[in-house]
C-alpha cells in the first residue's frame, strides 16, 4: 500500500489533490464566478432594467423568473451530461452560452429581446456549479468534500460581490451598454484559461465508462436519474436545498434593491452597502459551515434547519416592524442571516454526494441543484404578482416567503430518518469493500 492510500481518511481509488489539484479546480471555479457575476447582474440593475424597457414589476421580475426556469431546467440534462461527457466540454459549452446572453442583454433593444438573451445566459449559467462539483470530486479525497464545495460557493458569492460593487457603478459611470458588453470580456478570458488548463481528473483516476450500448440510449438516462431519485438522501439534499436557498438568492438576484429603495427608504448606495453586506456575510459563513460539516458529519441537519428558523424570524422582524420603515440595525441584521443561506443550501449536496456513487454525482447535484432554483422562481414570481396586486405592498408580497419555507421543512423533517439509516448502510458496505480491497 502506498504512503498516499495509508493516510487517515483516504479511501482506495480516492484523487490525491495536492496543488496541481487546487490550480486546475481553480480555473473551473473562475468559470463558476464569472457565471454568477452575470447571473446576479440584473439584481443591481432592476430599476434600470425597469425603466430601459418601460416594465412593471410583474414583467420585470419575468428576466429572473426565465433565467431561473432555464436554470433550473437543465440541472437533469447538465448532470446526466457532465456524467457521460466530463466537466471539460460542458463548462466549455456554459462558458459560450453564458457570455452570449450577457452580451445579447448588453444590445438588446427591445424587452422580448432582452428576455432572450437572460434565458441564454441561464442555459449556460446551469452548465457551470454542477460542473465544478464534480471537478472538485474528481481532484479532492472524499473527506474534503464539504469543505471544496463550501469553497465553491464562496468564490461564487464573491461573483455577486462584483455584480454588487463593480457593476452598479459601472451603470453608473458608463451606462448600460457599455457596462454589460464590457462585463462579457470576463467570459472570453475563462474560455482561454479552459482550453489551456482544464482536465476532467488527473491521471490514474478516469471514471469507469457506461456500458456502450447503454451510454447514448434513452435506458441509460432513465436509469441515472430513477437510481439517483430512489435514494432518500438525495430527495433530502433536495429539499434542504430548496428551503435554505431561495431568501438570499430572490433578495440578491432582484428584489432586495428595489424593497430597500422603495419600501425602506434608503439611497441606492445605501441599498447597496446592505446587498454587499449579504455577500460577505455569505463568504464568511460559507468558511464556517464547510469546517464545521468537514469535521462533524451530524452538524449539517441542526446548521440547516438553524439557518431556515433564523431566516424566518428576522424576515417576520422586519415585515412585521411598527411603523413605516424597518430600523436600520435590524436591516443589517436581516443582510448577515440572510448571508447564511447560500452556504446552508450548500449543506444539501452534503446529503446527495455520500448517497450516491461517482458515476451518478452529476446526475445526483442536477437534482439537489433543482431545489433551490425551483424556489427561487417561484418566489420571485409570487413576489412580482402580489406587488402589483397590492400596489407595491412589500409586506404582504415578501410574506409568501414563510409559505415555502414551511413546504420545504416539513419535507425535511419526513425524509431525514430514512436518509440517515440509508447512509449508515452505505457506511457500513463502503468499510467492508475497504478492508477487502484485493492486494495489488
Amino acid at each position: 500500500m502506498s504512503a498516499a492510500e495509508a493516510r487517515p481518511g483516504r479511501l482506495p481509488g480516492d484523487p490525491p489533490g495536492g496543488r496541481r489539484a487546487v490550480f486546475v479546480w481553480s480555473v473551473g471555479v473562475a468559470v463558476y464566478f464569472v457565471a454568477v457575476t452575470f447571473r446576479t447582474s440584473l439584481g443591481v440593475a432592476g430599476l434600470d432594467a425597469a425603466d430601459r424597457f418601460h416594465v412593471n414589476a410583474s414583467a420585470l421580475s419575468t428576466f429572473s423568473i426565465l433565467q431561473l426556469l432555464v436554470y433550473a431546467g437543465m440541472q437533469i440534462p447538465v448532470g446526466l451530461m457532465v456524467d457521460r461527457l466530463g466537466t471539460k466540454k460542458v463548462l466549455t459549452l456554459g462558458a459560450i452560452l453564458f457570455t452570449a446572453g450577457q452580451l445579447g442583454f448588453a444590445l438588446a433593444p427591445s424587452y422580448g429581446t432582452a428576455l432572450a438573451a437572460r434565458a441564454l445566459l441561464g442555459c449556460g449559467d446551469a452548465m457551470t456549479f454542477i460542473s465544478v462539483l464534480r471537478l472538485g470530486t474528481r481532484w479532492f479525497p472524499a473527506r474534503r468534500g464539504p469543505l471544496v464545495a463550501q469553497l465553491a460557493g464562496l468564490v461564487g458569492m464573491a461573483g455577486n460581490l462584483v455584480s454588487t460593487l463593480v457593476l452598479a457603478r459601472l451603470l453608473h459611470d458608463v451606462g448600460w451598454t457599455t457596462a454589460f458588453a464590457g462585463s462579457a470580456l470576463a467570459g472570453v478570458v475563462v474560455l482561454v484559461l479552459m482550453a489551456l488548463f482544464l482536465k476532467d481528473h488527473p491521471e490514474g483516476h478516469e471514471p469507469p465508462a457506461p456500458p456502450a450500448r447503454d451510454a447514448a440510449g434513452p435506458g441509460f438516462v432513465r436509469e441515472q436519474i430513477a437510481r439517483s431519485w430512489r435514494e432518500p438522501g438525495t430527495r433530502l439534499g433536495l429539499w434542504v436545498h430548496f428551503t435554505t436557498q431561495f431568501p438570499a438568492m430572490v433578495f440578491l438576484l432582484l428584489w432586495g434593491l428595489p424593497f430597500l429603495v422603495e419600501a425602506q427608504d434608503l439611497s441606492r448606495a445605501a441599498a447597496g452597502d446592505l446587498l454587499t453586506l449579504v455577500v460577505l456575510s455569505n463568504m464568511v459563513v460559507g468558511l464556517v459551515f464547510g469546517q464545521i460539516v468537514a469535521r462533524h458529519h451530524a452538524a449539517r441537519l441542526p446548521l440547516a434547519l438553524g439557518t431556515v428558523s433564523a431566516t424566518a424570524v428576522v424576515w417576520a422582524g422586519v415585515l412585521a416592524y411598527p411603523g413605516e420603515h424597518a430600523p436600520l440595525w435590524l436591516l443589517v441584521v436581516l443582510c448577515v442571516v440572510l448571508g447564511a443561506c447560500g452556504p446552508a443550501s450548500m449543506i444539501g449536496f452534503d446529503f446527495a454526494r455520500p448517497a450516491n456513487p461517482p458515476e451518478r454525482q452529476g446526475t445526483a447535484s442536477g437534482i439537489t441543484n433543482m431545489g433551490g432554483f425551483v424556489a427561487s422562481m417561484t418566489t420571485l414570481l409570487a413576489v412580482g404578482v402580489l406587488l402589483d396586486a397590492t400596489g407595491d405592498d412589500y409586506r404582504i408580497a415578501f410574506s409568501s416567503v414563510f409559505v415555502l419555507q414551511a413546504l420545504g421543512v416539513s419535507q425535511i423533517l419526513r425524509l431525514r430518518a430514512r436518509a440517515a439509516r440509508r447512509e449508515r448502510e452505505r457506511l457500513v458496505a463502503s468499510r467492508v469493500e475497504t478492508v477487502h480491497v484485493p492486494a495489488a
